[in-house]
């Protein structure tokens, strides 16, 4: 088969396509014939060497990235339910990578079954970033009297916040780097886009706002962007942090207050990724899986994808690390 992998950590560049060995599943796995791979920034990390949250770096050397995948089972390994041959199936890897490639292992115990009307590259942005919404969107309770802001609304985490919270019937605000992604995130629903490399864009959504004030912030960027963007949040509003993309481009990092800031202001800050959204769920992120599949069967969420062949791993990866992106990444063998 074809993957893409990885000899040395350090820039894209590394990122290399190859012919490598086909794998073979284990006892209650299968393979999949890959149709969709998901890129995600933790690959860009784990790329140059860096442990993210619970994902420690690759002990060795050459590996495949990757951990989620789409496509259709073509062989099962011993024990394993034959039904499940010829499934088009979608599954998270967990800590085992592997993604970027044209065939891949995973548990059956993991796999989904694509939904109807679902291609492989929608069901990838599902399997990741859509149970990442809703493990996000567990620690708020979304209605009519909500005004939102979501930084980063073109991307695949911020597409799938502005569409939940206007189904909750909340107003929206996204913000979003450039003229073409301010468009998508109208065309996304949200009731405001504004440019937030244009300086005055607090103004703009202060005229937007009147006498109102932000309820929530649903913050994946950090840096002042986000401090923005909590300034405008009200008296009792809620700062939700699940990233802090900007640390990448020098601008600062996470979004941190002290005890008497949050105080003086009158708002609280809080982390969700980790322990705390998995406890959430029940001590089951399977939970939040099934929830973002149902979610998307339903039509209730859509997400944005952008494609890039496999061969241009390096491609997708520099373009996620450069905010250049709409939507979720995949690579398509």
């Amino acid at each position: 088969m074809h993957a893409v992998r990885l000899h040395a950590f350090g820039p894209a560049e590394n990122l290399t396509y190859e012919r490598t060995e086909d794998p073979v599943p284990g006892p209650g796995q299968v393979r999949i014939a890959v149709a969709a791979a998901g890129v995600h920034l933790l690959d860009a990390a784990l790329r140059q060497g860096i442990m993210t949250g619970p994902f420690p770096a690759p002990a060795e050397l050459p590996t495949i990235p990757g951990r989620e995948v789409a496509g259709t089972v073509d062989r099962l390994g011993d024990g394993t339910d034959p039904s499940r041959l010829g499934k088009k199936v979608v599954v998270h890897l967990g800590m085992v990578p592997g993604g970027y490639a044209e065939l891949a292992v995973a548990d059956a115990a993991r796999l989904h079954e694509i939904p109807a009307g679902l291609d492989e590259g929608e069901a990838v942005a599902m399997i990741g970033t859509g149970r990442t919404t809703m493990g996000i969107l567990q620690f708020t309770d979304l209605g009519p009297d909500d005004l939102v802001i979501v930084p980063a609304a073109a991307g695949g985490i911020g597409t799938l916040l502005v569409q939940a919270a206007k189904n909750a019937g909340a107003k929206v605000i996204g913000l979003a780097g450039g003229p073409e992604k301010v468009g998508r995130v109208v065309e996304n629903g949200a009731d405001l886009a504004v440019d937030y490399k244009q300086p005055d864009w607090p103004d703009q959504v202060r005229g937007h706002l009147g006498d109102r004030r932000a309820t929530v912030v649903f913050d994946s960027v950090g840096g002042s962007t986000a401090r923005s963007a909590v300034d405008l949040l009200g008296k009792g509003g809620h700062h939700i942090v699940f990233g802090w993309s900007s640390q990448g481009l020098g601008d600062g990092g996470p979004l941190t207050f002290t005890e008497k800031e949050l105080a003086e202001r009158g708002i609280t800050s809080e982390g969700v990724l980790g322990p705390q959204m998995i406890q959430k769920a029940g001590g089951d992120i399977r939970v939040l899986e099934e929830r973002a599949m149902a979610e998307a069967a339903a039509g209730r969420l859509r997400p944005a994808v952008q494609r890039f062949p496999l061969a241009e791993a390096a491609a997708a990866h520099r373009a996620l690390e450069t905010r250049g992106t709409v939507g979720k990444v995949v690579l398509i063998p």
